[in-house]
């Protein structure tokens, strides 16, 4: 596959380009606005709160054990279970935007309670909406024919393939392995058993 084509999978998949939109509109807000040192903690919060966001909803929303109603079933599936049956189906790869943007807005309205400031929650989203695009191309990555240039960018991709194809329970980090090693799921390959259920999350006890 030429890698002019793989780019356009990501850069045109209306998914990104819908959240890239929404990160215009905050940038161009933000940029209107005085800034002061607390805006650059407010963005790299952002960062973190992302990162930590990532980790809890892949382990514990989109690993739940099978919903018995249909609706929240079928959900499910769209979000996780479905990507791990086809991992490289490019439908599959990408948060749906009904998904994102309700999330990124709940989020932000729970920091602007906190803070009071217009300011500093755009600051808090622009750090939100950098670590969703990270975290998208990480994960468009690992399960398409493109090869990291760095050491750190091949390993983080063989982590991921190894929770899809070794064991669904660890390696949840999909942007960065910090929060796995923090709660104990980054582990080395050998000493993980290889589950029966990786790539059929509806069949987990």
């Amino acid at each position: 596959m030429k890698e002019n084509k793989l780019y356009r999978d990501f850069f045109l998949h209306f998914d990104i380009l819908a959240m890239m939109g929404i990160f215009l509109v905050v940038l161009g807000f933000l940029v209107t606005m005085e800034h002061s040192v607390y805006s650059l903690v407010f963005f790299a919060v952002g960062i973190v709160t992302y990162m930590f966001s990532e980790y809890l909803t892949h382990r514990f929303l989109f690993h739940i054990k099978s919903p018995e109603n249909p609706l929240l079933l079928n959900l499910i599936k769209r979000l996780h279970y479905d990507h791990h049956k086809k991992p490289n189906d490019l439908k599959l790869l990408f948060l749906p935007i009904w998904y994102s943007a309700p999330n990124l807005f709940i989020l932000c309205l729970l920091f602007y309670f906190l803070t009071g400031s217009i300011s500093f929650t755009l600051a808090f989203t622009t750090g939100i909406l950098f670590m969703f695009f990270v975290y998208e191309w990480k994960h468009y990555v690992a399960h398409r024919p493109l090869k990291p240039k760095t050491r750190f960018g091949r390993w983080l991709k063989k982590t991921h393939i190894l929770h899809h194809y070794k064991n669904e329970n660890y390696w949840y980090g999909v942007s960065t392995p910090f929060v796995d090693a923090l709660f104990g799921t980054l582990k080395d390959e050998k000493e993980v058993e290889t589950s029966q259920t990786a790539k059929d999350l509806e069949k987990r006890a």
